[in-house]
């Protein structure tokens, strides 16, 4: 079965409010997603996370060297697309939009075998996940204090067992804002919170002691991705649980921070980090390391199906056993027009928990209309 096309989709959609966090402030969302084809007429969805347009001009590229493989043979393209390019790179918008074309690549072998695409990877270890919902974000207007509340007891309301709450605004507010969700939200929920490296060790260290009295599951991207020294100091601080590794590539890249030890929980992006490819071997050489792995999910319902599949086969964070630690979904309920808008069946939550797709290849189909629509948004 040849590849015969590799197509990219770039999508847009304004907001009806924007919305920020510690470093960014959106009015748009946008998806940049990957349909590749083959002589056979089965076609495969990936998408790339990171920014649109110039993952768009990555994935156009590596698609025009494809072109003729075999569409089954995704561990070889894999590693040859990643050797050709290996001296321009190895982390990054290049491995982004290899994500996105592996993903692809393992949409199409699962219609090819007519199964989902985790039973090829060596089938589930649960048909179901917990998801946490990530929002509580900023708003340009009105008090924090108040619509966060407000926001996060909704979750509650809808059956979420688990939320994320989006700090890095300083050290004094992002306490008193971490309180306000705890007393809002209660004891048996879990809080966990998320500077987006805003802060170096000694702001985070700082903040960490402050909160570690809510009981915070964890703290993820407390400094830069790069300092894996300062996730060191903080981790030596505290004893809330360290999370982070969405801004890490491939197994090289979590290799260095396995072997340092920095983080108690990795996060790799499905569309970022290798695609199904690469993200199996990160979770299991996690699991080696004695680390959790939670995925990190950010995009549209192709981002979502894909980690769903990964994750029917994350390994449990602790051995096999009555009551193992599972992995948890990223379940973004941040306004996205994009993400349930192209999928011809919504992916969604019953009282927090999300099933994992059982179709053949990442368990969806697209809604070509939406499609459509969102390219003409640009």
């Amino acid at each position: 079965m040849k590849i015969t096309g590799v197509t990219t989709h770039l999508l847009t959609a304004k907001l009806s409010e924007p919305f920020s966090y510690s470093r960014a402030r959106y009015d748009t969302r946008t998806a940049m997603l990957v349909e590749v084809e083959t002589d056979e007429g089965i076609s495969g969805w990936g998408e790339c996370y990171g920014p649109a347009r110039i993952t768009k001009a990555v994935v156009d590229e590596l698609g025009s060297m494809i072109i003729g493989s075999d569409a089954l043979n995704s561990e070889f393209i894999w590693q040859d697309l990643y050797a050709r390019l290996r001296d321009h790179g190895q982390k990054g918008l290049l491995i982004e939009g290899l994500s996105g074309i592996d993903i692809a690549l393992w949409d199409i072998r699962g219609k090819y075998f007519g199964v989902p695409a985790y039973r090829l990877l060596g089938g589930q270890m649960r048909n179901e996940v917990q998801a946490y919902a990530t929002g509580l974000y900023r708003r340009d207007n009105g008090d924090a204090a108040q619509y966060l509340a407000e926001e996060a007891a909704c979750y509650v309301e809808q059956g979420f067992k688990a939320m994320k709450l989006k700090v890095g605004f300083g050290v004094n507010e992002d306490y008193d804002l971490t309180r306000i969700i705890r007393d809002a939200i209660g004891d048996d929920i879990m809080l966990m919170v998320d500077a987006n490296h805003a802060y170096d060790a000694v702001a985070a260290i700082k903040l960490a002691h402050k909160i570690e009295h809510l009981d915070i599951a964890w703290f993820e991207e407390p400094v830069p991705p790069e300092d894996l020294d300062g996730y060191l100091r903080v981790k030596a601080a505290t004893c809330i649980p360290l999370a982070g590794g969405e801004c890490e590539f491939t197994r090289y890249g979590f290799k260095n921070v396995l072997g340092a030890g920095a983080m108690d929980i990795i996060q790799p992006d499905i569309c970022a980090a290798g695609g199904l490819t690469e993200c199996k071997k990160i979770s299991d050489m996690a699991q080696a390391f004695g680390i959790r792995t939670n995925p990190h999910v950010w995009g549209s319902g192709i981002g979502i199906a894909a980690s769903l599949q990964w994750m029917a086969l994350v390994p449990t964070h602790t051995p096999i056993s009555l009551s193992p630690t599972q992995p948890l979904l990223e379940f973004d309920q941040t306004e996205h027009p994009i993400r349930q808008a192209i999928l011809e069946t919504p992916i969604v939550h019953h009282n927090g928990v999300v099933q994992i797709p059982t179709a053949p290849g990442l368990g969806i189909e697209i809604n070509r209309d939406a499609l459509a629509f969102f390219k003409n948004n640009i």
